[in-house]
């Protein structure tokens, strides 16, 4: 049944309890499951996904599990009286035990092939699970933060070796798109004062984009994308800039005949693809772009009220679709619609 009443924009206690389901079913549901695991050796092709990723082993996929924990946690922390407040934190104290995490820092560690696993895609929703639990002030939060922490530690290590030997960034609409993983990348880095991950981060983002004019986005989307390219781009890029510098930026980077193509909804075909139904994550993932963008910009400018006025039709146009009682969707898509969200709230 598709959540009608998501198209106030309000993530009202009722609300978050009925889109917490969606993770809830599907944080300890271990098949179907794409475990994009590089197998080493015979052994390693009997391992089942929780025994290979203890945490983070449900959801169909590790980000998707992993951003399915990012978003309980920040319906917790948003909203006062979740009908299922207690099976939430059932099922994330169950997913933050110190053992289980030290398995998943177990697993990079040990196989010679998992420093690209997740790259860089699953290390930005880990960081932003990591910033929520961070700054949020309730005793089993704390313990949870706490227990991540190795991990968190790991990938930022992992990340901060990476960023120097990537000399090209990734301009897909998929997982390994670099602009998008490096805006949560900064976010976290700000938010833990880690000074030296967001100067790292703010240089190799102008060494990407600083450059990039007159961005048409004429080929957007391709078929199975949930990230525009483009808007990823301009969404980083008013994080690393002033607002004055951002907005002389982006005038060179997208003119005004460019935005047409991304400011409209993608058509879904059939949202029983697992790769298709990625259109209506693009959906949301470009509203969120287009309301911070609109934000750097003046107040009142024809450009940013058209960006926030198509930020909305997306957000309705997707949010109609969070559960179509599919799999392929319904273990993702709802954290889209948390951040989406959010960020329309902020307007």
């Amino acid at each position: 049944m598709p959540f009608l009443f998501l198209l106030a924009h309000m993530l009202t206690p009722e609300i978050a309890s009925r889109l917490a389901e969606l993770p809830l079913r599907c944080i300890q549901q271990e098949y179907p499951n794409k475990t994009a695991h590089t197998i080493e050796g015979d052994s390693d092709a009997r391992l089942s996904p929780r025994q290979l990723h203890p945490s983070f082993y449900g959801c169909f996929d590790w980000h998707s599990s992993v951003h399915g924990h990012w978003m309980l946690v920040r319906l917790l922390k948003t909203n006062k009286g979740l009908a299922r407040e207690s099976e939430i934190r059932r099922v994330l104290a169950e997913s933050f035990r110190p053992d289980s995490i030290k398995g998943e820092v177990a697993y990079f560690r040990s196989y010679k092939l998992a420093k690209t696993f997740e790259r860089t895609y699953g290390w930005a929703w880990l960081l932003k699970l990591d910033e929520e639990l961070r700054d949020w002030e309730d005793p089993q939060g704390r313990e949870w933060a706490s227990g991540l922490r190795p991990l968190t530690d790991l990938i930022v290590e992992q990340w901060s070796a990476f960023l120097p030997k990537q000399t090209y960034p990734n301009r897909t609409g998929v997982h390994p798109n670099t602009a998008f993983g490096l805006v949560f990348a900064l976010d976290w880095a700000r938010a833990a004062k880690h000074t030296a991950f967001e100067a790292q981060i703010i240089q190799r983002s102008k060494d990407y984009y600083a450059a990039t004019t007159a961005v048409s986005a004429i080929q957007e989307p391709d078929g199975t994308d949930f990230l525009s390219p483009s808007l990823e781009v301009a969404d980083l890029m008013r994080r690393v800039y002033s607002r004055a510098e951002f907005q002389s930026w982006f005038r060179r980077y997208f003119p005004p005949s460019g935005l047409a193509n991304v400011l409209k909804a993608p058509e879904v075909s059939d949202r029983s693809d697992y790769q298709i139904v990625h259109l209506d994550g693009l959906s949301l993932s470009r509203t969120w772009c287009l309301y911070g963008i609109a934000g750097a910009l003046p107040a009142n400018a024809a450009r940013a009220r058209q960006l926030r006025t198509a930020a909305k039709q997306l957000l309705d146009s997707a949010l109609l679709h969070v559960t179509g009682g599919n799999y392929g969707g319904e273990h993702w898509l709802a954290s889209f619609a948390v951040y989406a969200l959010s960020q329309a709230s902020e307007q």
